[in-house]
């Protein structure tokens, strides 16, 4: 199975709680303006990798608390992230998906898309919704703008309401 990157980040505290790999995932339809990863969005770009060569370039998982999946759009390509985390799951490690799709989005298109559906419940924090430039903020954790939220996912889709995460 393929999956096209901009790139990997083996330690990472900004992107999500604790020590973390970050993978940047390639292409996204938001094209947000004021993006952080502009180089991210053009689906084309980045690099085509077998999920496997993935995992073996975060090698050993042993310091990390998880992963993160970043982007671009992560759910775009939710099969291959999918398998990712399902793999990086099975090592105990937590993830974080960063989305520009809200959670409620997400949950529709869930419905008729089992990767979507599948990375979704893998995932332990979910950061939602687009990047608005007109709300931006740098004192938020793990966010750009007040629009954004940070999902209890697991949480979430057992009570089927929307979630915070608590940060500890």
């Amino acid at each position: 199975m393929k999956i096209r990157i901009a790139g990997i980040t083996r330690e990472s505290v900004v992107d999500g709680p604790g020590l973390r790999a970050v993978i940047f995932t390639q292409g996204c339809p938001r094209c947000c303006k004021g993006c952080h990863n502009p180089d991210t969005l053009d689906p084309n770009g980045g690099i085509e990798m077998d999920v496997e060569e993935v995992l073996e370039e975060l090698g050993p998982l042993k310091l990390i608390k998880g992963v993160t999946f970043s982007g671009g759009e992560p759910f775009i390509q939710a099969v291959a992230v999918a398998y990712l985390a399902r793999r990086v799951k099975a090592q105990g490690k937590d993830i974080v998906t960063f989305t520009g799709y809200t959670f409620e989005e997400l949950m529709t298109l869930s419905q008729r898309d089992e990767g979507i559906k599948e990375l979704l419940a893998l995932t332990n924090l979910l950061i939602d919704g687009p990047f608005r430039e007109e709300e931006k903020d740098l004192s938020l954790s793990f966010r750009g703008s007040r629009n954004q939220r940070l999902i209890d996912v697991p949480k979430s889709l057992s009570s089927g309401k929307v979630y915070e995460y608590c940060l500890e």
